[in-house]
């Protein structure tokens, strides 16, 4: 994970409007589906607990930063389960260091 991934956050907006803070995990691009996309967890998960991670596409700003795009949702099965094994693919490399 770069420095730049490390110390990003982002605020997403709710439904009811809450507003909650989000560390990024990390953001990787797709060729197969011509999108970026990235992995968000609450900004107050502790460290030992099992946290939620959240996944979603996004399109960068014109400077090409993730935080000030737009994020979308992954709608479709097969981007889910691209996404997935990504996921899994990451966290077992972080399990061996």
């Amino acid at each position: 994970m770069s420095e730049e991934d490390k110390e990003q956050q982002i605020t997403l907006v709710d439904e009811h409007g809450n507003e909650e803070l989000y560390n990024v995990l990390f953001t990787f691009d797709s060729e197969d589906y011509g999108k970026s996309y990235m992995f968000l967890y609450p900004s107050d998960a502790e460290d030992d607990a099992e946290v939620d991670i959240q996944a979603y596409s996004y399109v960068p700003d014109a400077d090409g930063n993730a935080d000030e795009g737009q994020l979308n949702e992954i709608e479709s099965d097969d981007e889910w389960k691209m996404a997935e094994e990504v996921l899994n693919t990451f966290l077992g490399d972080n399990d061996e260091d």
